[in-house]
């Protein structure tokens, strides 16, 4: 059951995690999937289709680039739409994480060993 509760948490913040990687700087669809399965374990397979579905909607735009090692690269760049998204979701998602950690803080556990999780940016 933990398994399946950390894959549908991963499937719902993936999008605001690319909005995240591509507002620090543009990137292609390998790079930022490498960063997702090293920063939260997301598969590489979930990220072409999300970022198709990001550029329909207009969150991001693409433009190629010549590649030292082959052929040109696809990169991804966040739109003004996607800053805004970005925003909009972050603020939810603070919003979101604060009052779940106030909720896990009032636990007490039968197991001694039990620490509620701290999460970051959450004022507890």
């Amino acid at each position: 059951m933990a398994d399946s509760v950390q894959v549908q948490l991963r499937k719902g913040v993936l999008e605001m995690c690319v909005l995240a990687l591509l507002s620090r700087a543009d990137g292609y669809a390998y790079d930022i999937a490498s960063r997702l399965a090293e920063d939260i374990g997301m598969g590489e397979g979930t990220i072409y289709p999300l970022m198709r579905r990001m550029q329909g909607e207009g969150l991001v735009k693409t433009y190629l680039e010549e590649s030292t090692s082959g052929p040109s690269r696809k990169y991804y760049q966040l739109t003004k739409t996607g800053r805004t998204a970005l925003a909009a979701q972050s603020a939810e998602w603070m919003s979101f994480a604060e009052s779940v950690s106030n909720i896990l803080a009032d636990i007490k556990p039968q197991d001694s060993n039990f620490q509620p999780m701290k999460v970051v940016g959450a004022d507890t």
